[in-house]
């Protein structure tokens, strides 16, 4: 079955610094940067999906700023596919689509952030549009949220999500096993 690694949003604001850090980023991204090494060892299909804030209202991953910049321990490599985005679908208004189909990509191995937006939103569309999922839970990573009062940590939100998606949209897996399957 072919493959592909999608990236998404790895981007400098979610980091230490950023204008919209989220819990854990650091780790996540060591971990992105794992899968990322085996896809290129073993010549896999790899998109680095980037978001660029279009909303007037938006405060970060505005244009023409640093924070909008691909993280540095991910940077994209000369001929590896850049998917800029500007809604948490990275399939909405791209062609992520038509390039996955043009690769003859069947499953694809998600990760990045955050986990309760661009993860879960790109990995049902996926799912939706017939793509076997996968989703390398210890290379995402999202943050603290409030709802009514209640306080929800990032670790309840991130648990959350995977949980949701591991139902029916996707097989959510760390990268170990990910890195373990590719190897046998």
């Amino acid at each position: 079955m072919s493959e592909a690694l999608v990236i998404i949003d790895v981007q400098k604001d979610y980091f230490p610094g950023g204008r919209m850090e989220v819990v854990n980023s650091e780790n996540a991204t060591q971990m992105a940067k794992s899968l990322l090494s085996i896809f290129r060892k073993n010549n896999k299909n790899i998109v680095h999906i980037q978001h660029v804030s279009t909303r007037e209202e938006a405060t970060f991953f505005l244009p023409e700023t640093d924070g909008v910049e691909i993280h540095e321990s991910v940077s994209p490599l000369a001929g590896e596919k850049i998917i800029t985005k500007h809604f948490p679908n990275s399939f909405r208004g791209t062609d992520l689509e038509d390039y996955l189909h043009g690769k003859g990509v069947e499953q694809i191995i998600f990760c990045g952030m955050m986990s309760h937006m661009c993860i879960d939103a790109t990995v049902r569309a996926a799912f939706d549009k017939g793509f076997t999922c996968v989703v390398a839970d210890d290379a995402c990573a999202t943050r603290d949220l409030s709802h009514g009062g209640v306080n929800v940590t990032s670790l309840n939100v991130h648990a959350s999500y995977m949980a949701a998606l591991s139902s029916v949209y996707a097989n959510v897996i760390n990268s170990k096993e990910i890195i373990e399957q590719m190897s046998t």
